[in-house]
């Protein structure tokens, strides 16, 4: 195969001064995962008094030790609802995938640390995301639960798309994905369905309860009394209501039945046997992806320079580049894993979305994954691109995109404009899994843009009214629109609103692509042993 070859000079000023602008949008996002941890913290002493661990001491205890550990979303909810300074992002949930007893799971921590582990609306929607890859990917789930409940200052904007967690927990368990609970702490109300609803439940004694109605509650409603334990402890659970299959004695030995109930199963062993893959690492380190983007948006740069850093030894076989130059699409291998790869040297022109489509189709007949690498200001516009059919071809790579079943992997390295975001297999697309960088800008259009739109736009309707505009009114325009446009397009922004599935550093970008790769081919090859209602309790 073709083997790139790097033009970009790594001592030169200009790529020290994109490395130190890249490692300040790296420090930002980092700094934010640090204010989390420390609000977290906080709360050790408190907790370790309760006999507890932390929720991050838990995670550290179900994990295999040294085996790779993939964060989800822990920025979701960043300064939305009630986080008001970043330092309660992660929607009171952590989530990942690692491994268990060599299993590959999807692990979650309810993060009871900070209020009490309550879930936000961003909460939520991480909670639904986390379960849509579980079933897509065939993962296990294990859940580490100690929660309030919804945030009951905004019950309203989670109650009724709460149904939706239990009615995946449901589904999960009917299509043979195991799911395995350790209650550590309160499961009220509708809480405690999701132990209910898990495969396993593991409570730790004198520790965690699980009740429909706690005993305030139970009192006002019925004058009865009754203790927490007698009402809904570890002990009843296990001894008298079944509604849980173990009693642990304390966190640890809840982590570590749930552990051996992983080893017990033979779900590794149902997995083909497959030689280990081959492999050869780039000729160019993926330590040099930090000082490749330009650190002017405008300015533009080779996307076969960062496929050279990522790609098993570097080699590409580029698909038409002589047809559309601003489309790149092409044929690589990441740690042995095939993968077609499409990226933007510009926005979208007929042909690009042409020869894009034409190669999704190909990468779906030959069971071929798709990385999307997204740098673009969306489609081509104007006179020439409208009469070349731009929508007409535009709809296409839509379509090829939509309809592609191959895994989908989508890495926002840049901007992400317009359709362009679309087209590129943006969240609305539905990739197996999305990430971006944290120097990269997710909006309908750049701000700057926006503005002068709106401009012309208020200055035309003053035309026509016979007026004409005040110039400090349409600078104030143009000005507020660019400022809200730029303010709601940062990484930040859409890590905070889901937008995609975490933040990376650019120079993790192989290791992290590797790991999504090898996941999306074991659940391919993976047989499940779905039934139609799910594992219930009698």
């Amino acid at each position: 195969m073709p083997v790139l070859q790097s033009i970009i000079d790594t001592s030169s000023d200009e790529f020290q001064k994109n490395a130190e602008a890249m490692q300040l949008c790296i420090d930002e996002f980092r700094a934010v995962e640090q204010k989390v941890l420390d609000k977290a913290n906080e709360s050790k002493a408190k907790i370790h008094k309760r006999g507890k661990l932390l929720p991050r001491e838990r995670l550290k205890l179900m994990l295999d030790r040294g085996a790779p550990f993939l964060e989800l979303c822990p920025l979701a909810g960043y300064k939305m609802h009630d986080d008001k300074d970043g330092s309660m992002a992660g929607g009171g949930v952590i989530s990942g995938i690692g491994y268990v007893e060599g299993v590959r799971c999807l692990i979650v921590a309810s993060n009871s640390a900070i209020k009490g582990g309550t879930i936000s609306p961003a909460g939520l929607d991480k909670s639904l995301r986390i379960q849509a890859i579980a079933k897509e990917n065939k993962l296990p789930i294990i859940t580490m639960m100690e929660s309030g409940g919804a945030n009951l200052n905004y019950a309203t904007d989670i109650f009724v798309q709460g149904a939706r967690g239990f009615a995946n927990q449901a589904r999960l368990s009917a299509a043979g994905i195991p799911q395995v609970t350790v209650v550590h702490g309160n499961a009220t109300a509708g809480g405690a369905y999701q132990p209910g609803l898990s495969d396993y439940t593991i409570m730790v004694k004198n520790k965690a309860k699980m009740f429909l109605a706690g005993p305030p509650l139970l009192k006002a409603a019925t004058g009865e009394i009754a203790c927490d334990e007698e009402l809904g402890g570890a002990k009843m659970h296990t001894s008298i209501a079944g509604t849980a299959e173990f009693m642990a004695e304390d966190d640890s030995d809840g982590i570590r039945i749930a552990r051996e109930v992983l080893k017990t199963m033979p779900w590794n062993e149902q997995l083909p046997t497959k030689e280990p893959k081959k492999w050869k690492a780039p000729l160019y380190s993926p330590d040099e992806l930090i000082g490749i983007v330009p650190n002017d948006a405008k300015r533009p740069y080779d996307v076969r320079e960062i496929i050279a850093r990522i790609a098993d030894g570097s080699e590409f076989l580029d698909f038409k580049p002589l047809f559309d130059h601003q489309t790149v699409c092409g044929l690589i291998k990441i740690e042995g894993h095939a993968c077609g790869i499409i990226g933007n040297n510009g926005p979208i022109t007929p042909k690009g979305a042409a020869k894009a489509a034409q190669f999704i189709q190909l990468c779906e007949q030959s069971n071929t994954a798709i990385l999307f690498f997204h740098n673009t200001t969306g489609f081509m516009v104007g006179t020439d691109s409208e009469q070349n059919g731009v929508i007409k071809h535009g709809s296409k790579m839509l379509q090829a995109v939509a309809n592609a079943t191959v895994p989908k992997l989508t890495m926002v390295i840049g901007g992400s404009y317009g359709a362009g975001n679309y087209a590129m297999c943006g969240r609305g697309l539905d990739p197996r899994f999305i990430f971006a960088w944290p120097n990269s800008r997710t909006a309908v259009m750049g701000g700057a843009q926006a503005g002068k739109v709106l401009r012309i736009v208020t200055e035309d309707k003053h035309i026509k009214m016979g007026k004409e505009a005040d110039p400090k009114m349409l600078d104030m325009i143009e000005q507020a629109t660019a400022q809200k446009l730029d303010k709601g397009s940062t990484s930040l922004y859409g890590t905070a609103r889901l937008w995609d599935d975490g933040l990376v550093d650019p120079r993790d970008t192989r290791n992290v692509l590797a790991y999504l790769l090898d996941i999306c081919s074991e659940a391919t090859a993976r047989p499940l042993r779905p039934n139609h209602f799910g594992v219930a309790r009698f």
